[in-house]
């Protein structure tokens, strides 16, 4: 079962990348995005920030970096309750930018289960000096719907 949550939210995760499910937005802001490491509740990317997510000044776009948090914090939440979670508190602290074509490390940790109540930390750092760019902090609310019911609605 705990292996079956795993690889339902990678599975998850490629078809949003892929642009099969999801908005056209969400494609855009994990465009390139690579998974190194996935276990359950603990989950560790690789990104380039692509031009697509630019500000005008060639920064990447607070908006765009908060829905990359909002997306990866659900799916590693998901890959721990094995439900489908709905954001219940999000906030993004900002510590730095990052450049259109900068290499960044991407961790997202399940770091609290209070019955349908988790909680994330995804935390995204210059690769390199390891930097702090971003933490985002989320507590999500899984419900007794599973990805399969879901979709049949």
């Amino acid at each position: 079962m705990e292996n079956d949550s795993l690889q339902t939210s990678l599975a998850w995760l490629r078809d949003i990348l892929q642009g099969k499910i999801g908005h056209g937005l969400d494609a855009r802001v994990l465009q390139g995005l690579r998974v190194i490491h996935a276990e359950k509740g603990f989950m560790r990317f690789d990104f380039v920030v692509p031009k697509s997510v630019s500000d005008i000044d060639g920064n990447w776009n607070v908006g765009a970096l908060a829905s990359l948090v909002d997306l990866l914090g659900g799916v590693t939440i998901f890959s721990f309750a094995n439900r489908v979670v709905t954001s219940v508190d999000f906030s993004v602290s900002y510590y730095s930018t990052a450049k259109i074509q900068e290499h960044v490390l991407i961790e997202s940790k399940v770091s609290a289960n209070k019955g349908n109540l988790k909680h994330v930390v995804v935390e995204v750092k210059r690769k390199g000096n390891g930097e702090v760019i971003a933490v985002g902090k989320q507590w999500m609310a899984s419900n007794k719907l599973s990805v399969a019911q879901v979709s049949n609605l």
